[in-house]
């Protein structure tokens, strides 16, 4: 069921690195003044850039060293004893590179978001970049997408794509597709605050209102689209 909008949701926003996709998700909290309360940070990693600028922008940042577990049942059960003592009502992962295991993703059913750089169903899992320049393909992208136990293939929520330009290269590729995947997850986040979002018994995803949930590029993503969604 998709959560009320009476009062702000709460999202913990999980990280390894610099967090380039929580800075964005965090700025547009406090640049629209969504309800939407960070209840924390949370990095795998102690040296994680974004810890650091989380902190400098008054959020709660924290640490789950895996390193510090014998396994990864482990981890994931100290990450799930974490995350009920926030409660959140969603976990965004946003370049959190830990795959999560099945009971942990079950014990939080429907309210786990993820980021992939590719359009998915294709390329999931990592170097997608560079899968997507092997196989020749035209269009590259992003998705925001409900993680299940199944890497990478969770129920659809928006996606953003770009145009493979000849020359491209991995790193041309990733840095192009970068603000894409910084105005589709907020996009999505704003449709979790207002309540929009609803996960389908059939495995779809419906957003309330919303005449699409796909873009190109620059090209169909503005602020005017925003305010008519």
């Amino acid at each position: 069921m998709p959560h009320s909008p009476d009062r702000p949701i709460r999202v913990a926003i999980l990280i390894s690195g610099r967090g380039s996709n929580m800075q964005a998700l965090a700025e547009t909290v406090a640049a629209e003044d969504l309800p939407v309360d960070i209840c924390t940070v949370l990095s795998n990693r102690a040296d994680a850039a974004g810890l650091d600028w989380a902190r400098a922008h008054g959020l709660h940042a924290d640490v789950l060293a895996h390193r510090e577990f014998g396994s990864r049942d482990a981890f994931d059960a100290a990450l799930r004893a974490r995350l009920d003592a926030l409660a959140p009502d969603y976990i965004l992962l946003a370049g959190f590179m830990r795959v999560l295991g099945a009971d942990l993703v079950r014990h939080f059913e429907g309210r786990i978001i993820n980021i992939h750089p590719s359009l998915l169903p294709v390329f999931p899992g990592l170097h997608t970049h560079e899968q997507a320049l092997s196989q020749g393909v035209q269009w590259h992208g992003c998705t925001v997408h409900f993680v299940t136990p199944e890497l990478d293939h969770g129920p659809i929520i928006a996606q953003g794509a770009i145009p493979v330009l000849d020359g491209d290269t991995p790193d041309t590729l990733a840095a192009r597709l970068l603000p894409v995947e910084h105005r589709v997850y907020a996009q999505v986040l704003r449709w979790l605050a207002q309540g929009r979002v609803q996960l389908l018994a059939d495995g779809r995803v419906s957003v309330a209102g919303a005449a699409h949930r796909a873009w190109a590029g620059d090209a169909l993503f503005n602020e005017e689209h925003h305010e008519q969604e």
